[in-house]
């Protein structure tokens, strides 16, 4: 009977949107879960002599409350928050290190100039000199210690990057075989889409946001990945895997790289990513943080120690020592520094040779990395990391402050240097002199027991000797703390901003797409209902069918 069919229809029905509802509960709490609902039409009407007769109900299908504007929308303020999280992980630490007032290199240098004014006003007293050199030795341990500690953290940095770079490219495999998963349920079941699939698809390109900023789209059923600048990692059915590999121009700092093809063997092809073209996810973060932050603290903290040592040897080597000689350097650098400062990019042609490299003016120094470039002929200097390419001259050089001499090498086009004036010059800082009689206190033939020299060693702490005479010692330093706390305090205030945005784009998102418990339970009384009535129809349908039975005999 009709009846029979109506009821169970109705029956089907019901039982459909129950088990999605307790779908729908079970899983309140999976991140990622996008609400579920039966959608169903009026099953079409029968025609009778009179007039169309309903037939019941039908389920279309089982659809997914989406919305793909929330969801981006979520996504990148998330991707953003991550950023701005690993940023505050690592600047935090330097906030730390440099913001104590009493301990570090601040009061170190400090007690070092009051021991040189000690030293003035009694040039002769033995315990005065002993003092200073031990005053000197912390001050330059503090100096060392700092920026060996700068450079931890930029291999940390390093091996953070492997260890993102590893799980980016876990997460496209993963987005790579539930796409194929996807596509084998849409082509096993048309017209109908794997809800579960895909909110598992959507979910793993969200937390792939975190790691690094991306753009996801969306076409014949399978999503391509590719980053926020457009390098594609995952296309069709391939994966582009990302690569953490030491950098080309400088070999001591990890870099992120991206596979442009395959070669005939399957294997990637390699490139280098710019640190700025990734600003999203945490690996955006760390690269930010490793070329806004750690890398001029390490220039400038160079830069300090080249320019203390300089001023102080000069005026040092102007004096007497105890003894009436003339006096020596008083701070000196270990033979590592000039390895340091020139490094030969990895892609040179083979014996093209490292020029040689010299400070010729400590106050003209900046904090900034160059490249030394040869093409068409000419050497070519540029200020990283985007200023313009000059010829190398000498009066470029006389206004950088130092010297390179290119006459050793033997280059091809597009050989290239990276070349660090400051960047290991604090942790390479060493005291030239051991015996405090060496001290050259007195000004040359004013004899031993004047401390004319030692008072103007004692005013260089307030000298304009750093960064072309616009800057003192205590000026640098205190540019390196402020600088740090500027960033630090910029970064909080922005994680701040960002977390809000998050939690408002979350609650827009979850609005849409979220399960509310109390009104899956009430949907459950509900549908309960139209069972049990469903069920009662078909019920009645077989007492008639009885009653019509027991006429018939």
């Amino acid at each position: 009977m009709n009846l029979a069919n109506l009821g169970l229809t109705g029956l089907l029905a019901a039982k459909q949107r129950l088990q999605v509802t307790g779908h729908n509960l079970n899983n309140v709490d999976t991140e990622g879960y996008n609400r579920q609902s039966v959608l169903t039409q009026t099953s079409r009407p029968s025609a009778t002599s009179a007039g169309f007769v309903g037939r019941g109900v039908e389920v279309v299908t089982v659809q997914r409350a989406y919305d793909g504007f929330l969801h981006k929308q979520l996504s990148n303020a998330q991707s953003q928050g991550a950023a701005l999280i690993a940023y505050g992980n690592e600047i935090n630490k330097l906030d730390s290190l440099f913001s104590d007032p009493s301990t570090g290199i601040s009061p170190a240098m400090l007690r070092f100039f009051e021991g040189m004014q000690a030293v003035a006003s009694a040039p002769a007293d033995a315990a005065s000199r002993q003092e200073l050199l031990g005053r000197a030795a912390s001050l330059v341990t503090q100096m060392n210690d700092t920026s060996a500690y700068l450079r931890q953290v930029s291999e940390n940095i390093n091996t953070q990057i492997g260890t993102a770079v590893s799980q980016v490219n876990s997460y496209l495999e993963r987005i790579q075989s539930v796409n194929n998963q996807i596509m084998v349920a849409q082509g096993s079941n048309p017209g109908h889409a794997p809800n579960d699939l895909l909110d598992l698809r959507d979910q793993l390109v969200t937390e792939l946001g975190q790691l690094v900023d991306i753009q996801a789209v969306e076409q014949n059923g399978r999503v391509s990945i590719s980053t926020s600048r457009g390098q594609l990692l995952l296309g069709a059915d391939t994966v582009y895997p990302l690569h953490a590999m030491r950098s080309a121009a400088d070999p001591s700092k990890v870099v992120l790289g991206y596979t442009s093809s395959f070669d005939a063997q399957g294997q990637p092809i390699k490139a280098e990513f710019k640190d700025t073209a990734v600003t999203g996810g945490s690996l955006g973060g760390l690269l930010k943080f490793r070329h806004e932050t750690l890398e001029p603290t390490s220039n400038n903290l160079g830069r300090m120690a080249l320019g203390l040592a300089s001023a102080f040897n000069e005026l040092h080597q102007a004096g007497e020592d105890l003894h009436g000689k003339a006096g020596e350097k008083f701070f000196g650098f270990n033979d590592a520094l000039k390895s340091t400062q020139v490094k030969s990019n990895a892609h040179n042609s083979a014996g093209s040779g490292t020029p040689g490299f010299t400070i010729s003016d400590a106050t003209r120094l900046s904090n900034r990395d160059y490249e030394l470039s040869f093409n068409d002929g000419v050497y070519r200097l540029r200020t990283l990391p985007d200023g313009t390419l000059n010829p190398l001259t000498d009066e470029l050089m006389k206004e950088l402050g130092f010297q390179i001499d290119v006459s050793g090498l033997n280059p091809t086009a597009n050989d290239s240097w990276l070349i660090q004036p400051t960047r290991n010059a604090a942790e390479n800082l060493q005291l030239a002199i051991t015996d405090p009689d060496r001290i050259a206190a007195a000004g040359v033939g004013t004899g031993t027991a004047n401390g004319d020299n030692a008072l103007k060693m004692a005013e260089l702490q307030n000298s304009k000797v750093l960064a072309g005479g616009t800057l003192s010692l205590n000026e640098g330093f205190s540019q390196i703390v402020n600088q740090v706390a500027v960033n630090t305090q910029q970064n909080a205030t922005a994680a701040k901003a960002q977390a809000k945005l998050i939690q408002q784009n979350y609650a827009a998102q979850q609005a849409v797409s979220g399960v509310n418990e109390d009104e899956e339970y009430l949907k459950l009384d509900r549908y309960q209902e139209q069972y049990r009535a469903a069920a009662r129809l078909i019920d009645i349908s077989s007492q008639l069918f009885d009653t019509l039975l027991g006429l018939r005999t």
